[in-house]
């Protein structure tokens, strides 16, 4: 079947717990999705989900799109990396900042304002489970987008600072500091 005729992407919203970390306000990595979580839709995506999509899209030369709230209308930068462990769906992007939407949403992440992950997808197969939920087996991957309200609570993206990074070298520092200091006793 042809993409144009499965009609609107489903879309799964995750806040990576994993540590989707911001480097230099601009560059992004962590999980997009974690395997065998339930989220807030009753859905679990299961171990391998996204390995055909994944490979169909390298083998035309496509990446992942990287969107502003799902907005197709709104890429906000590139995938650089896509690629499925044993934890879930690893992402590793850059955010542009040279395209207005990406601006907003590096300064967004900044500030804290958002920091949830989600994906856009088609389902190709699936099956319920003895408990109700729907158990994800085959995905078409299409984008992860940045959004405010993700649905799989365990998932958010952890800002890294310039003033953290300080402070955790100025302790490093003071640790390395005494360090030497006890050796030369």
């Amino acid at each position: 079947m042809d993409r144009d005729d499965w009609g609107a992407p489903e879309r799964k919203f995750h806040r990576p717990e994993a540590g989707l970390v911001v480097h230099d306000g601009t560059r992004v990595e962590g999980y997009a999705s974690l395997f065998g979580r339930r989220d807030q839709g009753g859905d679990v995506v299961r171990s391998g989900a996204y390995a055909a999509s994944l490979k169909a899209l390298g083998a035309a030369g496509r990446r992942v799109k990287m969107l502003w709230q799902h907005d197709p209308a709104q890429p906000i930068g590139v995938w650089d990396e896509v690629r499925e462990d044993a934890t879930g769906l690893w992402v590793k992007g850059r955010i542009l900042t040279e395209v207005e939407k990406g601006r907003e949403a590096a300064a967004l992440l900044a500030a804290g304002a958002i920091d949830g992950l989600s994906i856009g997808y088609r389902t190709v197969q699936a099956e319920r489970d003895g408990k109700g939920q729907r158990v994800l087996s085959e995905l078409d991957l299409w984008e992860v987008s940045l959004v405010t309200f993700p649905m799989l609570a365990e998932a958010r993206v952890a800002a890294k600072s310039d003033a953290l990074d300080a402070t955790w070298n100025d302790l490093a520092a003071m640790f390395d500091s005494a360090r030497r200091s006890l050796a030369d006793r």
